[in-house]
């Protein structure tokens, strides 16, 4: 099951100031809370094929490395990649029109294909209530972010929904 969740912010310049910020990979570090410092592969250009090597942040202060596929460049308007996100296969991109006044509405959209052995469990009897303990499932969950937090970390979860298993 794919799940896909979406955000979007107005930014006060125009869509090809915000598509040379963005594209400027050695900068996402300063948008980008997970990201320490990323680069394209081989120093080439932000174009189709290309890989993007992250080191981003991980949990209690340590780092990763992480590498993406480029999968599209349509400029000025649109970005997106492909790659693995833990242990489920993970697309994302970022997509600006134009909104007048040299503001640019930016969207940002993260889709996460996920599977796996996930069950819900009643506590007091342990008889699984959905899902299957020997058997991967297909779920779905629903999370919302929004882009309003603090400078040092703007993205945040804002709501989730339960599971929702299917056989």
């Amino acid at each position: 099951m794919t799940f896909r969740t979406e955000s979007r912010i107005a930014i006060a310049a125009t869509v090809p100031e915000v598509w040379a910020y963005m594209c400027d990979v050695g900068r996402w570090h300063e948008w980008a809370p997970t990201v320490i410092e990323c680069r394209v592969r081989g120093g080439g250009p932000l174009e189709p094929g290309a890989r993007l090597d992250q080191r981003a942040k991980g949990i209690l202060g340590t780092s990763r490395t992480r590498s993406q596929e480029v999968t599209t460049v349509d400029e000025p308007r649109h970005v997106a990649f492909a790659g693995p996100l833990g242990t489920s296969r993970a697309r994302w991109g970022m997509e600006l029109e134009p909104l007048g006044d040299d503001r640019t509405d930016a969207l940002m959209w993260i889709e996460v294909d996920l599977a796996g052995r996930r069950y819900v469990e009643d506590r007091a009897t342990t008889s699984v209530v959905a899902g299957s303990r020997s058997r991967e499932v297909s779920f779905t969950e629903h999370w919302t972010f929004a882009l309003d937090g603090p400078p040092a970390q703007p993205w945040r979860l804002t709501a989730a929904g339960a599971p929702l298993a299917q056989a």
